[in-house]
């Protein structure tokens, strides 16, 4: 029998959320990482750094809730003024600076007031296909004189929510979670559609990856100078490529897909193509996915596979963690597929997209799916995920999985019998209502961040409600008497 934890069992223990709470009521957060900064050995090795590569350029760069990136350019010059000054943002600029409907700026109207992002100095890399430019990571915190919050972490900076996240399931289990991830994304241009039979799939076909041959060899280029091990790489659809790098800690692994969809965009400028991580361009093809590979580590030691147990693959911890992502799947959908085309993908039939809470061996139409290699391949996020945000939340659900003790009940595939645990959200409205029914997901972060996505995803919901599209027309235009 599946056991999902209630509310009233969550609330009787430790949880992540009861530590990040005090993580974002920490004053000093803003004065210990500044005492980091302006350090003589690091600003003397971050001015070493600026002219020994000959940067004249900084983008100061933070990711939104959206998942794009918002920046300032500094001259480089003054590398050891922001580095003890930092950068400072108009608040609504980690919202998107989006206008609801009503015409209100969401995230505090124009009136909002400004927070302050200090650099990170390990996050300094050289943009490959300009060498006088540099980039560097911020983290976003209250100004200091801020009566009360001064100094804490900021409530909407996704990507400070996952370390801290992450560092308090480290806390609490003792254990790291990796993750890599596998972002889908089409190219539009002349020469990349692939050549196949009707009813037949262009993929992994060499004729067609050699229409991308010119692309994927730059993007790989960019993606190894700032970073990033890239390992493989395939033709999945029509314009659809699949490149892939190696696992890590999810902090780095997030960072690593927002540096990789930077440079798939700067590539299709330099090609003269466009591309897009749109999770459904088109009906009939595979929509974009990015799949997140999981694995726990007890230092160098994968503790989610079981070698004993070939038939199942996974140990009793990987069946708890798997259980507490079983049971929180629906309430995350809001973060995990986050926009109204990101539904596309589940409507669209025999594309792979998993449309029920479930997990299997090897199976590639499962929620969750189970390879001999000693990894959870979690199949629901898409290409326009917020990487950080999606493994703050499985990290939450994870820890009480672990926890609790979840059973995830058989997989599918085991000739074993097989629990209904139901069906995941299929609009994004749909998503929105689970997402605030879940308390451990709605828990998991900070409530000023938490009622800025749903602000901002209703708004995103009604704009596509009350939109008039051509559908409407073929549908009504002539049929109503």
């Amino acid at each position: 029998m599946t056991t999902f934890a209630t509310p009233e069992t969550v609330r009787e223990q430790i949880s992540i959320q009861q530590a990040l709470d005090a993580k974002y009521a920490d004053n000093l957060a803003f004065e210990r990482h500044l005492a980091a900064n302006t350090c003589s050995d690091v600003v003397a090795e971050m001015e070493r750094k600026v002219a020994e590569s000959g940067v004249e350029f900084i983008y100061y760069m933070l990711p939104t809730l959206g998942a794009k990136v918002v920046a300032k350019m500094v001259p480089a010059n003054h590398i050891a003024r922001n580095l003890e000054k930092g950068i400072f943002f108009h608040r609504t600029a980690l919202s998107d600076l989006q206008t609801s409907r009503e015409g209100s700026l969401i995230g505090g109207g124009v009136e909002a007031k400004e927070f302050v992002g200090l650099p990170e100095p390990d996050t300094f890399q050289v943009l490959p296909w300009d060498t006088k430019v540099a980039r560097m990571f911020c983290t976003a915190y209250e100004p200091p004189h801020f009566p009360g919050v001064g100094g804490c972490p900021l409530a909407v900076d996704s990507r400070n929510l996952l370390r801290m996240t992450h560092q308090a399931f480290t806390e609490l289990h003792g254990l790291e979670l990796r993750s890599g991830t596998e972002p889908e994304m089409t190219w539009k241009g002349e020469g990349l559609q692939g050549a196949s039979k009707p009813d037949q799939s262009p993929a992994y076909q060499v004729e067609n990856l050699e229409r991308m041959r010119p692309i994927y060899q730059q993007v790989v280029g960019y993606a190894k100078a700032m970073g990033l091990d890239m390992i493989e790489g395939d033709y999945e659809d029509g314009g659809q490529l699949e490149l892939n790098w190696m696992y890590d800690s999810v902090e780095k692994t997030a960072d690593r897909l927002v540096t990789y969809r930077q440079i798939c965009k700067q590539v299709a400028r330099e090609q003269g193509v466009t591309a897009s991580f749109m999770p459904k361009p088109y009906n009939g093809v595979m929509g974009n996915g990015c799949h997140h590979n999981l694995s726990l580590w007890d230092g160098e030691t994968n503790v989610l596979i079981e070698p004993e147990n070939p038939a199942l693959h996974v140990s009793e911890i990987g069946r708890h963690a798997i259980g507490g992502i079983l049971a929180h799947a629906v309430g995350s959908m809001m973060i995990m597929a986050s926009t109204v085309n990101s539904y596309k993908r589940f409507w669209d039939i025999g594309q792979f997209a998993p449309s029920a809470v479930s997990w299997g061996l090897d199976s590639r139409s499962s929620l969750i799916r189970i390879s001999g290699v000693g990894r959870i391949e979690y199949r629901v996020p898409d290409a326009s995920v917020n990487p950080y945000l999606s493994h703050a939340l499985l990290l939450a659900s994870i820890s009480e999985g672990l926890r609790l003790r979840i059973d995830p009940g058989n997989p599918e595939g085991a000739g074993l019998p097989v629990e209904n645990l139901g069906k995941l959200p299929q609009t994004l409205g749909h998503a929105i209502e689970e997402f605030r029914n879940d308390e451990l997901v709605a828990t998991a972060l900070p409530e000023g961040m938490r009622e800025l996505l749903i602000e901002l995803k209703e708004d995103e919901w009604a704009r596509y409600c009350g939109a008039i599209t051509q559908w409407d027309f073929d549908m009504y235009w002539e049929s109503i008497p």
